[in-house]
């Protein structure tokens, strides 16, 4: 071989190197760009109801002197904090995204259907009733054939979030169809304007949506419902199982999937937590509403789709939230509110701030309430409100629950929390 021909493959060989080792690096950063994740975007803007911040994009708080700053490890997609009572929005962060809401949708169905049925009303189930519900769907055990109370049914809803229980309840109602559109046309008297309802049962399903915003207000009206209180408050009961003809009907027992009231997964219980509901599907993630009593004062927290990755973040940042909102208490600015149903009356009231529907004044149960709750059996959700609050002086469900019959006017709540 002639020295100029070694001289050329030299040269090129050479040349190959950074070639060959360019490819396998290339490649490699390829696949760590297929394999980022693209998180959407929430819209430029987004309903202003409850306040023009609130429409905005990113997080809103306004901090006073002495204000705690928001908690660091905050993933949701979309949160809120607000006063129960008072509608003030503490702090939020894209309020008005419409994303999947997943079981928090039970919250409006209960909303809406519980005043219609008496819950000693029994059923017994047929295979019509079970129609439709979505594969994967979580269920509580409801069999046809079988015979339930309204009450049972209500505590399948809350407890294991059971698409079983809704779907009876629902044919019970006049169908899955008529219940949807209930639903939406209360949604619209609430001004959950946000809100799309697809399914009954928060399943998965195209063009369903709703806003952190709006599951905090459908939380709200519901809660002025002692019997939506008890439920979303109850622990463990006893669900009615197998039933056979001349034997005692079998039970077992149900848990709320609630996890900052059972501690289920290694999640620390949350002092003073009375409900509300928590929801996940595979398009909406993981959703939660919660409300929470400390020292006289009440919150509602709503977490939308966090992706920190962190085990059980959906409670652990809703659980971050409450202890913000508890600590910022007078030292922060609202930044909106929860407003009232269209047809609610926000005139002038007689009844002394801070009265629940159960007729209690200043905060105080009425003798009644705290008769119920020193005699709750394990599935009334009294007894246990009073266990998960650590004896706090305010238990939702015994009837004490800081929202007003008339929803409070924005002088008078003023007056009871002066705005930095």
């Amino acid at each position: 071989m002639s020295a100029l021909k070694k001289t050329v493959l030299t040269v090129a060989a050479a040349a190959m190197v950074p070639l060959l080792a360019a490819g396998p690096a290339a490649a490699a950063r390829n696949d760590g760009k297929a394999d980022e994740k693209k998180q959407p975007k929430p819209p430029v803007s987004m309903s202003t109801v409850g306040g023009a911040l609130l429409g905005k994009p990113g997080t809103q708080v306004n901090l006073g002197p002495g204000a705690p700053v928001l908690p660091k490890k905050l993933s949701g997609r979309s949160w809120i904090v607000a006063d129960a009572e008072s509608g003030d929005v503490l702090a939020s962060h894209n309020a008005h995204w419409r994303l999947p809401p997943a079981s928090t949708m039970k919250m409006l169905f209960a909303d809406t259907l519980l005043p219609r049925m008496p819950k000693d009303t029994v059923h017994k189930v047929t295979p019509d009733d079970l129609k439709g519900i979505g594969e994967g769907s979580s269920l509580v055990g409801v069999k046809e054939d079988h015979t339930y109370t309204v009450h049972d049914l209500w505590l399948g809803v809350f407890l294991r979030s059971g698409n079983d229980a809704v779907h009876v309840l629902s044919s019970m109602n006049g169908g899955v169809e008529k219940t949807v559109k209930d639903m939406q046309k209360h949604a619209e008297e609430l001004q959950a304007l946000d809100t799309r309802v697809v399914s009954p049962d928060g399943y998965d399903a195209e063009g369903q949506v709703s806003s952190a915003y709006d599951l905090t207000l459908i939380a709200r009206s519901g809660l002025q419902k002692k019997d939506f209180r008890e439920y979303c408050s109850t622990v463990t009961a006893k669900f009615p199982g197998k039933q056979e003809k001349g034997k005692e009907r079998e039970t077992f027992e149900i848990q709320n999937t609630n996890r900052l009231m059972t501690g289920a997964y290694g999640v620390t219980p949350y002092k003073g937590i009375a409900g509300v509901k928590n929801g996940t599907t595979t398009h909406a993630g993981s959703t939660f509403t919660g409300v929470a009593e400390r020292n006289g004062r009440v919150l509602l927290v709503t977490v939308m789709n966090p992706d920190s990755g962190e085990s059980s973040a959906v409670y652990k940042e809703a659980a971050r939230l409450f202890d913000w909102g508890f600590a910022s208490a007078g030292k922060v600015t609202p930044v909106g509110e929860l407003v009232p149903p269209k047809s609610a009356d926000t005139g002038p009231s007689t009844e002394p701030v801070g009265a629940g529907e159960d007729g209690g004044k200043d905060g105080q149960a009425s003798a009644p309430a705290q008769a119920d709750a020193a005699g709750a059996s394990e599935s009334s959700g009294i007894g246990i409100a009073l266990a998960v609050t650590g004896g706090a002086l305010v238990v939702v469900a015994a009837g004490v629950f800081l929202v007003n019959r008339r929803w409070p006017l924005p002088d008078r709540v003023r007056r009871r929390n002066p705005r930095p």
